[in-house]
C-alpha cells in the first residue's frame, strides 16, 4: 500500500482494504497484549504479512513503526499508572518493559520528562476529567511539542 495523498474511498482499491483490515488486526494485537513480549515477526504474522512488509505497510498507514507504536502504547499506559501513584519500577514491569533504564530513557524522549518526575508532578487537572478526555490530553506525542504540556497550559488557565 503506498501512501497516497488522493486516497479516497472511491480510488481505494480492494487488496488495500484488506491490508488495512490486516494492520487493524496487528495494532489491536499491540493495543491489547502490550504488555506482553511483542516483536515484529509476531506482529506481522497476524496481518499475515512478512516482517518486512508488515513494518513498510504499518509506517505507511500510521505513520510510525509498529514498535515505537508498541512503546508509545506502554508509555501512555505507564503514565496513567504513575499518575496513580505506581512506583517507576513497577510501572515499567506492569507495561512490559524489562529494563528500567530503557523504559526511563524512552519515557524522557516521548514525554519530556523522566518517569520520576512525571510521577511527582500534580495530576489534579487530569483526575478531574472524564477519562475518554484525559486519555486523549495525555497521549503521547512523539515530537516536540508534547500534550501533557497541553493540559499543564490548560490547567493553568
Amino acid at each position: 500500500m503506498r501512501h497516497r495523498r488522493d486516497a479516497t474511498v472511491e480510488n481505494v482499491t480492494p487488496q488495500e482494504i484488506e491490508n488495512l483490515a490486516h494492520l487493524r488486526r496487528a495494532r489491536d494485537l499491540i493495543d491489547r497484549d502490550y504488555a506482553r513480549p511483542l516483536d515484529v515477526p509476531t506482529m506481522a504474522a497476524k496481518a499475515l504479512m512478512s516482517p518486512a512488509h508488515f513494518s513498510r505497510q504499518f509506517r505507511a498507514a500510521y505513520g510510525e513503526t509498529p514498535y515505537s507504536y508498541l512503546m508509545t502504547r506502554r508509555i501512555e499506559r505507564a503514565m496513567a499508572l504513575l499518575r496513580a501513584g505506581t512506583s517507576v519500577t513497577d510501572a515499567c514491569m506492569a507495561v512490559g518493559c524489562t529494563s528500567l533504564g530503557s523504559f526511563s530513557s524512552r519515557f524522557a524522549e516521548i514525554v519530556g520528562m523522566t518517569p520520576s518526575a512525571y510521577r511527582k508532578r500534580e495530576h489534579d487537572a487530569v483526575r478531574a476529567m472524564p477519562s475518554c478526555v484525559a486519555k486523549s490530553h495525555t497521549r503521547p506525542v512523539r515530537d516536540a511539542s508534547s500534550r501533557i504540556g497541553e493540559v499543564r497550559e490548560h490547567s493553568a488557565a
